[in-house]
């Protein structure tokens, strides 16, 4: 067992070699290819000598052990995450839009080549690798997303007159009311709040180039994280700092709408690429915080939302049956005795033998 565990780690470290080559050269296409030989799909040839010292058989069997398992987890997130650094070095660098349409297009089909090229191994082993390609996919495309918008707010920045109409109809948002209607959901210090709109402002004014802007968001995740620091906590604090930036920026956007300002879609455009950037640096700082890596952070975020849905469609289903079953019901509608009214009625069809009451209950509802 134990020569083989050695021969199927050498086997490993190579298949991570040749998909690291391919992708420093751009053939994506032929990763597949790779994951069929060392998975042995059928009808795909192996090499004699690789299925002579690890044969099929013996690599499921490892394939089945959890610790195993937990070994492939790992190795995938880290090597993803250098694949990830690889092709997306500096999110806000600007990458030629074929190159970036090729990593899209890399990233969309990486879940359903894996799926194709790993039937027949254990479950647990599959939901392990598609859960961590799935992680790698989602991040590609997130950072692509995000680089696409940096180049577009770059020139937005870069334009004088659009930031000189940007900061007229920043001045007219009431930002009072914006507090008062949001501190009852996030709790915020008034202070910090006034101070990121004064920041935010004398951005604007002075004219601060991209890369400006990204170190003035830096500091404020950094401030804004920096008391829960080393606390169990911390991951915690960093979701609800995405939830109150995304809601207060909603609220701003929002009296911009009302406002009909002319600016909108700077501000539209600009909101986007700052609650991206947002997510990116609290990620950073989430798996900086506890010892991962970004992708890792993500795996275990798509993983912990699957589990959620998994036990909501259980226990949503379970309940709908029961309710159906115990009080089947018919509605019928009728004209109102006022124009434009309808009448509701909800008829239970048969009483439940074991309830309590009169065999039918009739609920009337007027709409207007």
């Amino acid at each position: 067992m134990y020569k083989h565990i050695l021969f199927c780690l050498f086997q490993v470290f190579c298949l991570f070699q040749a998909v690291l080559d391919l992708v420093q050269n751009l053939h994506l296409n032929l990763i597949e290819n790779l994951w069929q030989t060392f998975w042995r799909k059928t009808n795909v040839s192996v090499d004699p000598e690789v299925e002579a010292k690890l044969p099929k058989e013996k690599l499921l069997k490892l394939a089945a052990l959890s610790e195993v398992q937990e070994f492939v987890k790992e190795a995938d997130y880290s090597f993803y995450q250098a694949l990830l650094e690889l092709l997306v070095p500096d999110v806000l660098r600007p990458i030629p839009s074929t190159l970036t349409q090729t990593i899209r297009n890399f990233a969309k089909g990486l879940e359903t080549s894996l799926r194709s090229s790993i039937g027949g191994i254990p479950e647990a082993m599959i939901s392990v690798k598609i859960g961590a390609v799935s992680a790698f996919s989602q991040t590609l495309r997130r950072y692509t997303s995000l680089n696409h918008l940096a180049q577009a707010a770059r020139s937005v920045l870069q334009n004088s007159s659009q930031i000189t109409q940007m900061l007229s109809d920043l001045n007219r948002v009431d930002f009072a009311n914006v507090q008062e209607q949001a501190s009852w959901v996030c709790q915020c210090e008034d202070s910090l709040v006034t101070q990121l709109e004064k920041d935010f402002k004398r951005f604007l004014q002075d004219q601060h180039t991209l890369e400006e802007w990204s170190t003035w968001l830096q500091s404020v995740v950094d401030e804004v994280l920096k008391p829960y620091q080393q606390t169990e906590n911390f991951t915690k604090a960093a979701r609800q700092f995405l939830l109150k930036w995304s809601f207060y920026s909603s609220m701003i956007i929002r009296d911009l709408t009302l406002r009909s300002a002319a600016s909108f879609g700077s501000f539209h455009l600009i909101r986007l690429l700052y609650d991206e950037y947002i997510f990116y640096l609290v990620e950073q700082k989430v798996a900086g915080a506890t010892g991962q890596t970004s992708i890792a952070v993500m795996g275990e975020l798509l993983e912990q939302s699957s589990q959620s849905q998994n036990l909501d469609h259980h226990y949503g289903v379970k309940s709908s049956m029961t309710k159906m079953k115990a009080s089947p019901m018919t509605v019928v509608t009728s004209d109102g005795d006022t124009p434009g009214s309808k009448n509701i009625v909800v008829l239970p069809p048969q009483a439940n033998p074991d309830a309590e009451g009169p065999s039918a209950k009739h609920q009337k509802l007027n709409t207007q």
